[in-house]
């Protein structure tokens, strides 16, 4: 059972006692709502009291909306729960994670890549203020995986790295972050992505290394986060085959199931080997990893029987809570298990007061989100993380004075949707190439032309056309070959794809004009087109991070990041 007195809870006497008396106060309903944390579906007012008089969710994870809509949302929320609300964010690069006016901070990969700690911090602090100023209480952050295969690209950006020194010491500087906002904070995706190249939103997870291996890498990053005082862990729905068996030697292959649903990996190996006293939350629900495993009636109350407290999301909310009381009149949640699990869910709250407190004045996130201070943040975490990964012909700097006419070849991801017009951040960084001084022409997109013109059979041929090469070196003096790509659970890696096939985007033009490579997000494109040899990136897509490049581009100021091994894709030729 939980001890609320030791870490991460402390909680005193006056908490305590309020913990036990609302527990004493539930009823079966009201103690099985409190194991799910469910996402607003609806703002509607009548639609908030209604779901929480029938279901008595314990936490909230909100979606869309301003910072007055979701202030407001949180707020229905709160005022009409009988028992304060866990509400959660999801903030990987800073206040931008939870509303559209929020402060785009850094990514993990770009924080990793600066000197020192002081941008994860900073990512951390602004997160937490942005998204507490709108009711948020809980941080569903840091994220402590650890990037050892570059083809993995769900945590790409996500990760701190693939030095597990450099995510134990930017992951506490994140976490300090938060706690001086008042944010309760989770460690994620135990057991560990970045293993392999696989999605958890689409299949099974599987971390394969060796128990170890996995206590000397990702053990060792637990341990930290957890002496450090980490609220809470989510659990992927990753399997580690290896590390189930150091508990169970006996486990058949088809007997391997994801952390969400394995004792030995919560109970055995999270609680009793690392000493994890706070709340276990799963990974949402609705993801392949765990949905291809178990029939749903059976996985949701196993996840809590395995040892999660708290189960993220609902595919059907009444159907989903008639699981999890069925579980628990069945036997398979124990009454020992819910006990304990209640007391750790509502061991969080009384650790944020929010039993006293549930909500900060309105007032606060009009002067706290998007701030000044935040936004010096941002541009100091631009300045220190920007990334030369390879000049190898010595291309800069690009003085905008002698090489002033630009070629842009913006490349960028797929459209998904009838309502595309183009992607915004080409037009800024035309925009800021201007700026700097250049000329700009920018190639031909597919789907551009398409959107412009309406389709048309012969446009591939278009595409395809590169012209004179004699003509191309006397009109461009640069080309800027800028990466836009950004995925999420379509497909277990998101490469490099150009407009159409045999698109004149690819980089033949290295071999005419200079040529400067930069990635707006993901860190491995040198892999699809390692002939740039000239290659940046730069971790951001907001003007601020894009005039930063094109400054260190130009000479007025230096490069300070590092990139790490993982940049140059276990290849020899991503490195001329």
């Amino acid at each position: 059972m939980v001890d609320l007195t030791a870490k991460p809870f402390n909680l005193n006497a006056e908490q305590i006692e309020w913990v036990e008396n609302t527990i004493n106060s539930m009823t079966l309903d009201e103690k099985i709502g409190q194991l799910f944390v469910l996402m607003r579906t609806s703002p509607d007012p009548e639609f908030i009291k209604n779901i929480l008089n029938t279901y008595h969710q314990g936490g909230l994870r909100w979606q869309g909306g301003n910072k007055e809509a979701v202030y407001a949302q949180n707020q229905n929320y709160q005022n009409n729960s009988k028992i304060p609300l866990l509400i959660a964010a999801n903030c990987d690069n800073g206040g931008d994670g939870c509303l559209p006016e929020g402060t785009f901070i850094c990514s993990a990969a770009g924080a990793g890549a600066s000197k020192g700690t002081d941008v994860a911090y900073y990512t951390g602090l602004v997160a937490g203020r942005e998204a507490a100023a709108i009711g948020a209480n809980w941080m569903f952050n840091p994220v402590s995986d650890i990037f050892m295969n570059w083809r993995n690209t769900i945590v790409n950006t996500r990760s701190f790295g693939n030095d597990k020194k450099v995510v134990i010491d930017n992951a506490k500087a994140y976490m300090r972050g938060l706690h001086e906002s008042n944010m309760a904070a989770c460690c994620k995706h135990f057991p560990g992505d970045g293993v392999e190249e696989r999605d958890q939103h689409l299949v099974l997870g599987c971390n394969d290394l060796p128990y170890d291996t996995w206590n000397e890498t990702f053990g060792d990053v637990y341990r930290a986060m957890i002496d450090e005082g980490v609220e809470s862990f989510m659990i992927g729905h990753i399997a580690a085959p290896a590390v189930s068996r150091h508990f169970k030697p006996e486990l058949k292959d088809s007997e391997i199931m994801p952390a969400t649903l394995s004792k030995e990996l919560l109970d055995d190996l999270l609680r009793k080997e690392l000493g994890f006293n706070g709340v276990i939350i799963t990974d949402a629900s609705h993801m392949g990893g765990i949905a291809n495993m178990e029939r749903r009636e059976i996985a949701i109350p196993k996840a809590i029987a395995s040892g999660c407290d708290m189960f993220l999301f609902a595919s059907e909310t009444e159907e989903d809570f008639n699981y999890m009381k069925a579980g628990y009149e069945k036997g398979v949640i124990t009454e020992e298990r819910l006990s304990d699990a209640l007391h750790r869910i509502l061991g969080l709250k009384a650790k944020l007061n929010l039993h006293k407190n549930r909500l900060p004045d309105p007032s606060v996130k009009d002067t706290v989100v998007g701030c000044a201070e935040h936004q010096k943040y941002a541009d100091f975490a631009a300045d220190e993380s920007i990334t030369l990964v390879k000049d190898t012909q010595h291309n800069l700097p690009i003085n905008p004075e002698k090489q002033k006419r630009a070629r842009l070849v913006f490349i960028q991801s797929t459209p998904s949707s009838k309502s595309y017009k183009g992607d915004p951040v080409k037009q800024v960084v035309i925009e800021e190439l201007e700026k700097a001084g250049f000329t700009v022409d920018v190639a031909p997109n597919f789907h551009d032309i398409e959107v412009a013109e309406g389709p048309s059979p012969t446009l591939f041929l278009r595409m395809m056309s590169c012209g004179s090469m004699e003509e191309f070196r006397k009109k461009y003096d640069v080309v800027f070959f800028v990466i836009h790509i950004k995925g999420y659970a379509l497909e277990n890696n998101v490469r490099l794809r150009f407009s159409c096939s045999h698109s004149n985007e690819m980089p033949w033009f290295v071999t005419e004009v200079p040529t400067v490579g930069i990635s707006l997000n993901y860190t491995t494109h040198l892999f699809d087109v390692p002939q740039i040899h000239t290659f940046i990136n730069a971790y951001g897509d907001t003007r601020g991070y894009i005039a930063k490049t094109i400054e260190k581009i130009t000479g007025k100021s230096e490069f300070k990041g590092t990139a790490n091994d993982t940049v140059f894709c276990d290849r020899w030729e991503t490195r001329l």
